[in-house]
Order: structure tokens, then C-alpha cells, then sequence
């Protein structure tokens, strides 16, 4: 059997971590069993749309590497993969239910809904009232047809049958059995000729031959209404494997409300994409137990849906920047300059080098979670500090320092090695000559160049800056320091 599955999105919005994990579980099992994955954008509820979604959509797949093979932008052999684009045959396939009896007709208003609903408060589940409602087994066939013929609103409904048992396999939680007398008569043509997501869902994953449904556990609850559509059809079901829940870590749902959960904003405050899906691909399942960074290609080899977790599996973002640190720490150099060069750009920070900016990344990679930090921590390796830590000068700059400092300053100058290892010989030699502790100048060399008190190794910080850079510094603040300014 070839391997056919979807990742059906609804374009309501931004792209969940929670989606991505749906999205990457079909593209692991996809690669693994070296099938087709295709992507299909589920918009029936036309209520809840929001504009640029599925741009929007594509854009993080893209962004996270999950390249789909089949669907919008790319075509396939059962295109259209937008349902707003198959109304014709949800239709086709709405009669044929309707003829076979295995669904009906309603015509009951919102208003004759509610008053339902009403006559059994304080039920969390209220199943549809075939009997007492406006609908054919009521109002018969022949009337229902002069209703729909004179264009009175209705919907169709499924049949459910009476006291029968739903069966049928999950790759993840093994046999589920749901008795029909918890299955409502589900809504499956809306009142204007939309599809609702279960009818539509159902006809494409048979149309398009998908062979797996890897989805949410919030999809577990409607799976006995598709496995009750495709007895109906007469098709043989998929098969099914929905996914445990993403947690906070108080074991709440994942949420906006405790943070960010849109793939977009990730991407946007700074994590790698591949740390993103390294971390997501780990929320409910782990090809061993003793590793945590995996390339894509190791991923897609050790995947095995049925070794995913039941429970829920808890979202950590500290294990995220941890998992992203790791990554930080092992990308060449260049790449993250090409990520650094457009944040520096975006503070007006231009005209460097990109043998510059590897320099600084490699002085700071140990200290930093985010290349968007390096601005913020050292924005002195880019220009020289306006602002300096007042209560580190008044403790390290003393009334000698100036004498101090000036021969060393000559050092400096004559020295045909400004590497961070001659420079420290330097300096030691020269400040224990004197019968002083090395960090009696430490201090004052570190205040001078950068402002603040703390930061990368001195020496490293001043052969990165370079000799010219150093000197400069010193001697612009010994200047406005005798001025009185500092």
C-alpha cells in the first residue's frame, strides 16, 4: 500500500505549535514510508475566516522545512485542494447519502434549536430530537420535497442508527468503541450549500486516497461520525492516529494566554526553524532515550507514529531555548552572521563586514539564546559606548589609573600582535612590574572600551575590536574622563 496523507488545516488564523506537531507527524511518516503528503485547506466555515491565512500558512510550513508534495500552489492528480473549490462534489456526494436514507432533511430554525437545547438544561451533550423536530421522518417525504423545492432553508442531516456500537482502530490508543447513542444526528450540508468540516473531510480523504488520518485528540470525538459516513458510502475507512494534547507545564491546555503559540511569532522572536521542529517532533515521542538533538533526516528515519505517547505532552519553553542554545551553539559562523546583518540593519546599524560580524558571534555564541541579542548585550563591538557604569568607574578607576594606564597605552601602540593571548602576556608582564594584581587594570580597559562591568574575555573583546578601535577608545576616554565629563 502507498502511503497517501494530508495535513488539513482550517485558515482561521495563525499556525499553532500544536498544528506544526500535526503537520510534522505526517511529513515524518510520509518521508519514512517514502509516500505522498499533501496539504489541504479545509474552509467551510466561511464565518471564521481570516485573510491571508493560508498564505500565512504556507509561509511557516516553509519557514519549518515541511515541504508538502501535493496542494495549493503545487497541483496534483485530485486537485482542487481548497474545499471551497469542490462545492460541486460534496453535493454530488450529499444526494447520495440522502438516496440511500443514510441522511435527511431539517428545516428547524436557530431559534427551534435552542428551545431543544432548552428542554434539557444542565446536559452537556443534547443529542438532535429527530422526533419532535421539523425534518422528513416528521413532516414526511412529500412535504420535505415541496419545502426544498420552494427553496425553504434546511440542512442534512446524518442518520445516526439507534443502539449500535462505532468500532475502529487508533494507531496510538489502539481499539475505540463509542455507542451511537452518544452520536448526534451531525449537521452535514449547512443551510448555504456549504459542507460541514465532517462531510467534506470524509469525501476528500476518500477521493484523494489518503491512507492515514494523523490528526489532534480533539478530532477523537467526531471520528465515529466519519467511520458511520464511510459504512454509508460503502468505502473502506482509513487508518486513524490522533495525537495527544499540548500542555502547559500546570497541565493546562496550550494556549495564547500563557505565551506564544503561533509558529510566526517563534520565528519572529528569534528560535531557529530547526530547533522549532527538533523541540515539537519530541512532544510525545522520542526515538531513544539518550539524545535530544536530531537532524530532519534522523527524525524521518527512527519516526514511528505508534510509539507516540497517549497523555499529553508539556510544552517547556525553557527546554525550547535550551534546544535552541544547543543549535545556536553549532551553526557555522557565516550562516548566523546572514542572520545577524538584517537586525543590526533594522537598529541603523550598518557598513560591517561579515569577518566582523563572525568574530563577534563567535565572541558572544556561549552567552547568547538569540542572535537578536547580541545588539543588546554589545552594541559597543559596533560603536564606541556613549554611557558608562557608574558604580563600576567609581570603584576601578582610581587617582592613579591615568599614570597607570599611559605606558601601557604605549605598549599597545608598538605591539605588532594584537592576538587576545599576547595581549594578556602583555599586560600581565607589564601591570605585575609594577607590583600590582592584573585585574587592577582589568577593570578600567574593560570600562573604557565597553561601558559596562561584565562581558566576553577582556582580550578577546580587544583583539575582535581590533588595535586602531582599542587605542582609539582609551584614549577618547582618558580625554573626556580628564575633562570632568565622566
Amino acid at each position: 500500500m502507498s502511503v497517501r496523507v494530508r495535513f488539513a488545516p482550517s485558515p482561521t488564523g495563525f499556525l499553532h505549535v500544536g498544528g506544526l506537531r500535526t503537520a510534522l507527524y505526517n511529513y515524518l511518516f510520509a518521508r519514512h514510508h517514502k509516500g505522498t503528503y499533501v496539504l489541504r485547506i479545509e474552509d467551510t466555515d466561511r464565518t471564521r475566516l481570516v485573510e491571508n491565512a493560508v498564505e500565512n500558512l504556507i509561509k511557516s510550513l516553509k519557514w519549518a522545512g515541511i515541504d508538502y508534495d501535493e496542494g495549493p500552489g503545487k497541483g496534483g492528480d485530485y486537485a482542487p485542494y481548497i474545499q471551497s473549490e469542490r462545492l460541486s462534489i460534496y453535493k454530488e456526494y450529499a444526494d447520495i447519502l440522502h438516496k440511500k436514507g443514510a441522511a435527511y432533511y431539517a428545516f428547524d430554525t436557530t431559534e427551534e434549536i435552542d428551545e431543544m437545547r432548552k428542554r434539557n438544561p444542565g446536559e452537556s451533550f443534547t443529542k438532535y430530537d429527530r422526533t419532535s423536530m421539523k425534518n422528513e421522518y416528521t413532516l414526511g417525504e412529500e412535504e420535505s420535497k415541496k419545502m426544498v423545492d420552494s427553496g425553504t432553508s434546511y440542512v442534512l442531516r446524518l442518520k445516526v442508527p439507534d443502539s449500535t456500537t462505532v468500532v475502529f482502530d487508533d494507531l496510538i490508543r489502539g481499539k475505540v468503541e463509542v455507542s451511537t447513542n452518544e452520536i448526534d444526528d451531525q449537521v452535514l450540508m449547512k443551510s448555504d450549500g456549504f459542507p460541514t468540516y465532517h462531510l467534506a473531510n470524509v469525501v476528500d480523504d476518500h477521493l484523494m486516497k489518503i491512507t492515514h488520518v494523523i490528526r489532534g485528540e480533539e478530532w477523537l470525538p467526531s471520528t465515529p461520525k466519519h467511520v458511520l459516513l464511510y459504512h454509508a458510502f460503502g468505502w473502506e475507512k482509513p487508518l486513524f492516529a490522533h495525537l495527544p494534547l499540548l500542555l502547559n507545564p500546570d497541565k493546562s491546555k496550550l494556549s495564547k494566554r500563557q505565551g506564544s503559540v503561533a509558529v510566526e511569532d517563534f520565528a519572529s522572536e528569534g528560535y531557529f526553524s530547526d530547533a522549532i521542529v527538533n523541540f515539537v517532533a519530541l512532544l510525545g515521542w522520542n526515538p531513544s532515550s539518550d539524545r535530544e538533538i536530531y537532524t530532519i533526516d534522523e527524525l524521518i528515519e527512527s519516526f514511528d507514529i505508534e510509539k507516540v505517547n497517549k497523555g499529553g505532552a508539556v510544552f517547556d519553553r525553557a527546554k525550547l531555548e535550551w534546544m535552541n542554545f544547543q543549535y545556536l551553539k553549532l551553526m557555522p559562523a557565516n550562516e548566523l552572521a546572514d542572520i545577524l546583518t538584517p537586525i543590526l540593519e533594522a537598529k541603523g546599524i550598518t557598513g560591517f563586514q561579515t569577518e566582523y560580524l563572525e568574530k563577534v558571534i563567535n565572541l558572544f555564541r556561549e552567552r547568547i539564546k538569540f542572535v537578536k541579542e547580541i545588539p543588546e548585550i554589545a552594541g559597543y563591538m559596533f560603536s564606541s559606548p556613549q554611557d558608562f557604569e557608574q558604580e563600576y568607574l567609581e570603584k576601578h578607576w582610581k587617582g592613579n589609573t591615568v599614570e597607570i594606564l599611559e605606558p601601557l597605552l604605549d605598549k599597545y601602540k608598538a605591539t605588532g600582535d594584537f592576538s587576545h593571548s599576547a595581549l594578556y602576556e602583555l599586560t600581565k608582564s607589564y601591570i605585575e612590574g609594577l607590583g600590582k594584581k592584573l585585574k587592577e587594570i582589568i577593570h578600567p580597559i574593560r570600562l573604557m572600551l565597553t561601558g559596562k562591568s561584565a562581558g566576553a574575555g577582556m582580550f578577546e573583546t580587544m583583539e575582535v575590536l581590533g588595535k586602531d578601535e582599542c587605542i582609539k577608545r582609551i584614549e577618547e576616554f582618558i580625554k573626556i574622563k580628564e575633562t570632568g565629563k565622566i
